[in-house]
């Protein structure tokens, strides 16, 4: 849904976006539509237009991702602080599922630390106690991460205008209470076809996914949409991302929280 408060910049960046989703067809950055490449708060009014489009069309939101946890990559968009995107519904994909050809542009698999709450987070200033509370069990997880922007060639203003460069989920079966897990010091493995294409900890999200958590749940607070009760958080990546080809089997472990797994299609299958 549109509205007359909407700028026509935002409208225009949100419907390249829309359409590059609905043809398959990467589009050119939209931080060229906005003044000296515009800024955060212009791109999560795209990001909230095409939220609201997809509410509008019957998605359902279950929760946020957490983007930009790394530290090697804030320097590389030069910020100081992660992003987020909203998780529908129609993004799960089941453990050990398969992704079909042409579903996603330019996909590419990290592996996360999953987060699912059994209270709301409402304080604009959360702490790490608030989340501990609240958290009902953690899972480990695949996010397959995607750019509707052509070769991958973003800002800041285009990942957070591009739902925080989401694709599509996989979270793992065995939920986890954060009484059986240290989130900080998980170690994580990531292999491609068998071979090793990640690993990291849970100190590279921010110093530990729970910090990750805690800058969420104040950000969504702070914008008057906070955490809820049965929200799906997925906190960022512990480790390098791989891009993903048709064909690719992606398997990731994480320690004390057990394994999560996805295959892409092979050209050719199901056609």
């Amino acid at each position: 849904m549109t509205t007359e408060l909407d700028p026509p910049a935002v409208v225009k960046a949100a419907d390249l976006l829309a359409e590059a989703t609905r043809s398959g067809a990467a589009c050119p950055p939209v931080r060229d539509l906005f003044d000296d490449g515009g800024d955060v708060e212009t791109a999560y009014a795209v990001q909230q237009l095409n939220v609201r489009r997809g509410l509008d069309a019957g998605r359902r939101i279950v929760g946020r991702k957490i983007g930009l946890t790394s530290e090697a990559v804030q320097r590389q968009l030069g910020v100081d602080r992660p992003d987020f995107g909203a998780l529908f519904a129609d993004m799960a994909v089941p453990d050990g599922g398969e992704v079909a050809v042409g579903r996603l542009l330019q996909p590419k698999v990290e592996a996360e630390v999953a987060l699912v709450l059994g209270r709301d987070l409402p304080h604009r200033e959360c702490t790490v106690v608030d989340v501990l509370r609240a958290v009902d069990f953690a899972l480990p997880a695949l996010e397959i991460v995607d750019s509707r922007v052509r070769g991958w060639d973003i800002s800041l203003v285009d990942t957070v205008a591009d739902n925080a460069s989401c694709g599509l989920y996989v979270l793992g079966a065995t939920p986890v209470p954060l009484t059986a897990v240290d989130l900080r010091t998980v170690a994580m493995s990531m292999t491609r076809g068998g071979e090793t294409v990640s690993e990291g900890t849970g100190a590279a999200c921010l110093g530990s996914p729970l910090n990750a958590a805690v800058w969420l749940a104040s950000a969504l607070a702070e914008r008057g949409d906070p955490l809820r009760a049965g929200d799906l958080v997925l906190t960022g990546a512990l480790g390098p991302m791989a891009p993903a080809a048709p064909g690719d089997a992606f398997e990731a472990h994480i320690s004390d929280l057990g394994s999560v797994r996805v295959r892409f299609a092979a050209e050719g299958e199901g056609q």
